[in-house]
């Protein structure tokens, strides 16, 4: 019910998108043309690329509305990237033209002539664009639309553009001197520049980015509330669109937990996550903690100190204590900072093999792929 309530909100905003940028680019069009502006042509030319934009947007959330089926069992999410990505090179594309056009006019300049009607035309466009961009972009962030905030930074970059060539038509008018061929080719840049932009952060979504700090607190939040779960760890959170993830982790429980006791509890986290989060976790691991041997927890306690100590050593999970075999087993997690965290991992089993030399010790680099920093909190 949320997913088609939220279709409905990008196909709506989508057209009204379509609508105003096809009515921009038809009075800019005529204005261009008819006072011989190839700043506002280029600019009416941008218009009809974002309105472009906005039928992409339409077809992008049909597609990605598809119901799962055997070929793609997680679904049709990711061609909301997709479109986005289209979007991105539809904007590339019409910056480059922009570009080329803006050149041969500096090449062969033809005099630009403004009436009063065309200034106040573009001067309105201005206004509509700004308003227009900031509604999409509202709209584009408030349903999580990857194409619905590209579209409406294009339109606040529009604005900006627009009112760059309205002070070149002011400039010509009053002064007589023409900048129109050099600013076409100054918007061509930015207009590249967004593109460009909007392409890598694209990109970067599909190739997979680290989950959001503030869902991955949420859910471990949700996760250690449980009675008897210790900590959670490994968390990993597949994306297959926005706000579409199915994830694991793994779980620390006493020692004294039973097999129906891990199977209860992860079916519980698995309902609570999903009900809280919309997130589906498709597998939860356990590991074992000693509760029951001041010994072990001692020993622990004194492994962490030594291992916590070291640089890049994020955490150090899983831990047990298997007195009978004397080895000892855990998880240590190093950051991506460190310049080899295999070295870390092997300084870290050389020194404790000297300090301990009658246990045997089992170590596991391990990776967490929502590793949060400082700098994800503010």
């Amino acid at each position: 019910m949320e997913d088609t309530k939220r279709d409905r909100v990008i196909i709506k905003t989508s057209i009204i998108g379509i609508l105003a940028n096809l009515l921009l680019a038809a009075f800019k069009a005529v204005i261009g043309l008819a006072s011989h502006s190839i700043a506002i042509v280029m600019d009416a030319v941008n218009n009809l690329s974002d309105a472009a934009s906005s039928v992409i947007t339409i077809i992008g959330t049909k597609l990605a509305g598809k119901e799962a089926d055997r070929k793609h069992p997680f679904g049709y999410g990711r061609v909301e990237y997709l479109s986005a990505m289209i979007i991105s090179v539809i904007v590339l594309y019409a910056g480059i033209t922009s570009l080329t056009e803006s050149v041969k006019k500096i090449i062969t300049p033809e005099v630009p002539d403004y009436s009063v009607a065309s200034l106040i035309i573009v001067a309105a466009a201005v206004v509509v664009k700004l308003i227009l961009g900031r509604y999409v972009k509202g709209v584009g962030e408030k349903v999580n639309s990857d194409s619905l905030v590209n579209s409406g930074e294009d339109a606040r970059l529009d604005s900006v553009i627009s009112a760059s060539t309205l002070v070149a038509a002011l400039i010509f008018t009053f002064f007589h001197v023409s900048l129109e061929a050099w600013l076409g080719a100054l918007i061509s840049l930015v207009i590249i520049k967004a593109g460009i932009e909007m392409l890598r952060e694209t990109i970067s979504k599909i190739l997979g980015e680290r989950a959001e700090a503030q869902l991955v607190l949420d859910i471990k939040k949700t996760v250690t509330a449980f009675p008897g779960v210790q900590g959670a760890y490994d968390l990993v959170l597949n994306n297959y669109g926005p706000d579409r993830h199915t994830g694991s982790l793994h779980i620390e429980v006493p020692d004294t937990f039973t097999a129906d006791d891990c199977d209860r509890l992860n079916r519980e986290i698995q309902i609570a996550v999903y009900q809280k989060h919309d997130v589906l976790l498709t597998a939860i691991g356990v590991y074992s903690v000693n509760t029951r041997d001041p010994e072990a927890i001692a020993l622990r306690n004194e492994i962490g100190k030594q291992v916590l100590a070291h640089e890049h050593v994020i955490q150090m999970h899983g831990f047990y204590y298997n007195k009978s075999s004397q080895s000892v087993r855990f998880d240590v997690i190093v950051s991506f900072d460190a310049p080899s965290r295999r070295a870390v991992l092997a300084k870290i089993e050389k020194e404790l093999t000297q300090r301990y030399p009658d246990l045997t010790f089992q170590i596991a680099l391990d990776t967490d792929y929502s590793e949060i920093g400082a700098e994800d909190l503010t």
